[in-house]
């Protein structure tokens, strides 16, 4: 199978990656039946944990793994990748998904959020963290994109 990523791409993505502090695990949860963008989905996710030793790449079938997947939240969508720091043998799970195959602009999304997990700081003000504190209920927050 033909390579993804352009080789332009993929020596941007490893010199960024080059930035990389801690490890990362990207779940991947596809599945068998019905799954659109399943296998271009795990096609890319390898292409892009190639460019690391840092980023640590499992795949998981939503169905056989039922109780992986609802750990997770992500029963009934796939693919699914989730986003997570690695230290040692444990997974933080930060709630960081994508849902669907990660192309285009959301490409730059992905390698943005593996960078930001790596170096283990959301990048937010001093203000903005104080504020968060302060919220008394969990906040779900969902970013949906469509191509244009």
């Amino acid at each position: 199978m033909d390579k993804l990523l352009p080789q332009e791409i993929v020596e941007q993505v490893r010199q960024v990656f080059g930035q990389l502090q801690h490890p990362v695990a990207a779940l991947l949860f596809a599945s068998q039946q019905n799954c659109d963008y399943c296998a271009e989905t795990q096609q890319l996710l390898s292409e892009v944990a190639e460019l690391s030793p840092l980023i640590e790449m499992s795949v998981h079938d939503i169905e056989a793994e039922a109780d992986l997947a609802a750990h997770y939240n992500v029963t009934g969508k796939a693919p699914a990748i989730i986003l997570a720091a690695k230290d040692g043998g444990q997974i933080t799970d930060l709630g960081i998904r994508f849902l669907g195959l990660p192309s285009g602009h959301e490409f730059g999304t992905l390698v943005q959020d593996i960078l930001m997990i790596s170096g283990r700081d959301s990048g937010l003000t001093a203000a903005t963290r104080e504020y968060l504190k302060s919220l008394e209920k969990p906040l779900h927050l969902q970013v949906f994109v469509t191509p244009t």
